[in-house]
């Protein structure tokens, strides 16, 4: 049983935020699996799934303080592709790619997307 069906995290760009997540999840095997004509889309692999919408009530998006959406990823060297792939489509370093202290063999990298909004990437695998 998942914890969650689906994270959404909100865009003011829709079409941008489309280039960019199949760019950055396709490093860590992820696709587009849905549009939602003009209001968003979703990538995934079944559930969970991940959204980026625009926001239902109109307002622009705006990201949340403390708020990180995190990934798995299947191994370490598909950390660096997605960290990088981010950066150069125009995401702001969060923390570079590489371990984390909290967990045994944790991986990470952490960028903001175009909207703001904070992601990280991990593997729990060892080398």
């Amino acid at each position: 049983m998942s914890v969650f069906t689906h994270v959404t995290i909100g865009t003011n760009d829709l079409e941008v935020a489309r280039q960019f997540y199949d760019n950055i999840l396709g490093k860590i095997g992820l696709t587009r699996v849905a549009d939602l004509g003009e209001n968003g889309s979703i990538w995934g692999q079944g559930a969970p799934s991940f959204f980026v919408l625009k926001p239902a009530n109109g307002q622009p998006a705006t990201i949340g303080n403390g708020v990180t959406v995190s990934f798995e990823a299947p191994d370490r060297k598909s950390i660096h592709a997605f960290y990088d792939a981010a950066l150069q489509a125009g995401a702001k370093n969060e923390g570079e790619a590489g371990p984390r202290g909290w967990a045994p063999h944790a991986y990470a990298a952490y960028v903001r997307d175009l909207d703001g909004n904070k992601l990280a990437v991990y593997c729990f695998k060892p080398e």
